[in-house]
């Protein structure tokens, strides 16, 4: 079983991601735990303060040091956490690659950045990786974290019926995937290619081979690089 707590100053954008398809069937199977924890909860003062103003000047707000320690340090003391997760534009870039490898650890922390970010004493003492899922800037961390979730969450055995098609799903082997397709054969003179209609699976998986080069070829030619 995989545990992820989930620490936000706006858990109850997590509620749908997290409450419905694949992570849900997950839960109600026990092969997952998620927990989300209100920052606020741990803020300062009357008003549950959990930003202040940068030092040195310039716009906008930063979390703050102390809620987030009081936090992450409060679930460290009940057990022992494989990863300390930082969601942010700057982290790395989160693939396949990455999901596999989360998908096996037992506990998992992810912190979701707001406002202009977290204090970097924060990063430098507790963070264990950063990860971003695109070059682009969201309002806080937590479709983030839902979409980190998400790709986790499917890999776990058990979780999908059918276990062999996460494992062919793109980028699984480096590739993007290859064309499919279903019933009816022909509509409207759009024809199935006669090889998937052939039973000769070894013909049938030399064309998803070749199919699947092509396609990343034209579309994401870097990941031949790599």
């Amino acid at each position: 079983m995989i545990r992820i707590d989930i620490i936000s100053v706006q858990p109850a954008l997590l509620d749908s991601p997290l409450g419905h398809s694949i992570v849900q069937r997950a839960k109600d199977k026990g092969l997952i735990d998620i927990y989300t924890h209100n920052l606020k909860d741990y803020g300062i003062g009357p008003h549950k303060q959990v930003d202040d103003y940068v030092y040195g000047g310039g716009a906008g707000m930063v979390m703050r040091v102390e809620p987030i320690f009081a936090c992450i340090r409060g679930l460290q003391k009940e057990r022992d956490y494989d990863e300390v997760i930082y969601l942010c534009p700057d982290g790395q870039q989160f693939d396949q690659r990455e999901a596999n490898k989360l998908s096996l650890q037992k506990n998992i922390i992810m912190l979701c950045g707001h406002y202009k970010g977290i204090d970097q004493r924060i990063r430098e003492e507790l963070i264990t990786s950063e990860i971003s899922i695109g070059d682009y800037v969201l309002s806080g961390g937590e479709l983030a974290a839902a979409v980190v979730t998400d790709a986790i969450c499917r890999l776990v055995p058990g979780v999908i019926s059918d276990e062999e098609s996460a494992l062919t799903d793109s980028f699984q082997d480096g590739l993007l995937a290859p064309p499919v397709y279903t019933r009816p054969s022909d509509f409207e003179g759009m024809k199935v290619p006669d090889l998937l209609l052939s039973g000769n699976f070894k013909k049938i998986e030399e064309w998803r081979l070749e199919q699947a080069e092509r396609i990343t070829r034209e579309r994401r030619p870097d990941l031949l690089k790599d």
